[in-house]
């Protein structure tokens, strides 16, 4: 029997359209020196210009002169790429310098960086739970796809805990059997939400049973404590943190991940985590960039404080508009739509009728039934920005008839 394999893959996407899912890419090219600008090409050719409300360069530090200049420096010097993994001809002292300034970053002993966030989670957790005999690892429910799929990949035992419930934390811990290494993994700053893990609460519970922490601080470096460490910079509990990942693609607006932990666990993670060895070393033009704009951020509180006031300022907009936002305390700003169609056509009609570029966020990133807009205000947002997108929203609102209850 002849198997019909367009039929099946046809069969999928058409599923997918139906359900309102379909993801279009929308090739949006961003300004140098301008942001939030960029030039939206539509699919017929046609180039226009809009504002960013959606991009995870929280800072616009890829966009920041010193950064570039690194950039662009490093690739005059040593070329486009690193030429190799690496264990082989890929390691450069800008990688090396990048590393020691991740490590330095967070106070721990080591640091290693990978070509993504997702990939540091996905080969940290596997290949901790394959080293450590007999490990459980406990994940909250919200966790990052990428800590679920590490996790997966680990095959260790595994529970799953409530989101931000550290009484269901404590009663798994206490049920599981306590000579079995274990490892409590969770967020600092949970992005489609926007709330704070009880960092704290969750350090003392899994210290009382023996378990590493390993925190994804992805949405929180560069953005939240004195430095730009993270969430647990600001809670003063970096240094009782086992293991820290972070991104260099958000607050620092480049790309690639890392951990930072004790010597021998980055040593073992560098040491038998497939997709670490086996994966081509980011360009050294890319590390010369992430150093100096982690030193650019380290150095410069006020672009925090000017996050913070710009996506307060955003909040308050929309809730006078009676605007149906998930509120928080974090510089993460989503509206409810709960309805993936809508999602899109409210999307549409926002960058063809304003200019005004927000991707929606449908299932599998969030569940079914709380479909929402995303909205990542920069310091570069500016007053007539805020309030020229609050109109719109209100107007569509009114228009389609949506439902303003959070």
């Amino acid at each position: 029997m002849s198997i019909d394999y367009d039929l099946i893959f046809n069969s999928a996407l058409k599923d997918l359209r139906q359900e309102g899912r379909y993801r279009i890419f929308n090739n949006i090219t961003r300004k140098k020196g301008e942001f939030p600008k960029a030039v939206y090409n539509n699919q017929y050719g046609i180039k226009s210009d809009v504002t960013i409300w959606c991009s995870n360069d929280y800072l616009g530090m890829g966009q920041n002169p010193l950064v570039v200049d690194a950039f662009v420096n490093a690739v005059n010097l040593v070329g486009a790429g690193a030429g190799g993994t690496r264990n082989i001809s890929g390691t450069s002292n800008y990688h090396v310098e990048l590393e020691n300034e991740l490590a330095k970053f967070h106070n721990k002993d080591g640091a290693l960086i990978f070509t993504s966030g997702y990939i540091a989670n996905e080969c940290a957790l596997s290949t901790l739970a394959k080293f450590l005999p007999n490990c459980i690892i406990f994940s909250d429910e919200n966790n990052h796809a990428s800590m679920i799929e590490g996790i997966r990949k680990g095959n260790s035992d595994k529970f799953i805990w409530k989101h931000n419930d550290v009484d269901h934390l404590e009663y798994l811990l206490k049920n599981s059997n306590k000579d079995h290494p274990k490892i409590v993994a969770f967020e600092s700053v949970y992005s489609m939400d926007g709330d704070f893990a009880p960092i704290k609460k969750i350090i003392e519970v899994s210290k009382k049973y023996n378990a590493l922490t390993y925190l994804d601080e992805v949405h929180g470096v560069g953005l939240y404590g004195k430095n730009g460490g993270g969430l647990s910079e600001q809670l003063g509990l970096t240094s009782e943190i086992d293991i820290i990942e972070g991104t260099l693609a958000k607050g620092f607006g480049l790309m690639g991940g890392y951990i930072t932990a004790k010597y021998n666990i980055i040593d073992v993670i560098r040491s038998f985590a497939p997709g670490f060895i086996f994966t081509t070393s980011l360009p050294p033009s890319l590390a010369a960039a992430a150093v100096a704009s982690i030193r650019y951020v380290k150095n410069n509180y006020s672009l925090r404080e000017a996050l913070y006031e710009r996506a307060e300022k955003l909040k308050k907009l929309m809730l006078a508009k009676n605007l149906p936002i998930i509120k928080n305390n974090s510089h993460i700003v989503p509206l409810l739509v709960k309805d993936p169609v809508r999602c899109k056509e409210i999307s549409d009609i926002l960058l063809n009728e304003y200019s005004i570029y927000v991707q929606p966020i449908n299932y599998p990133t969030v569940p079914r039934g709380l479909e929402r807009l995303r909205f990542t205000p920069t310091p570069l947002h500016d007053d007539s920005k805020l309030e020229f997108l609050v109109n719109a929203l209100d107007k569509i609102w009114r228009e389609l008839k949506l439902s303003r209850a959070a």
